[in-house]
């Protein structure tokens, strides 16, 4: 009985190994799935306008311009203290 139990050991391991997918062949698959999602994600992709576009690209320069000013005035006020206090002492 155990000769008989030996004998289909070898046999179911190569049986799991030869069901088993290669590395690449999985690898293959998995780029493949990710390809296949990333084209069904894209396709979910909503452009905006063109006026949407100038309108936020208006937004932004007017917050940067406001932003670079408010930075500027502060340089100017600290850089006044600095040689403020230097000159007195």
């Amino acid at each position: 009985m155990s000769e008989q139990n030996n004998k289909n050991l070898p046999q179911k391991a190569e049986k799991t190994q030869a069901e088993k997918p290669g590395f690449f062949t999985r690898v293959g698959k998995s780029i493949s799935k990710w390809f296949r999602d990333f084209r069904s994600e894209c396709k979910k992709i909503v452009w905006p306008t063109k006026k949407q576009v100038i309108n936020n690209t208006i937004v932004v320069i007017v917050v940067a311009i406001i932003v670079s000013l408010f930075v500027y005035v502060l340089d100017v006020s600290f850089g006044f203290v600095r040689d403020t206090i230097v000159r007195l002492l």
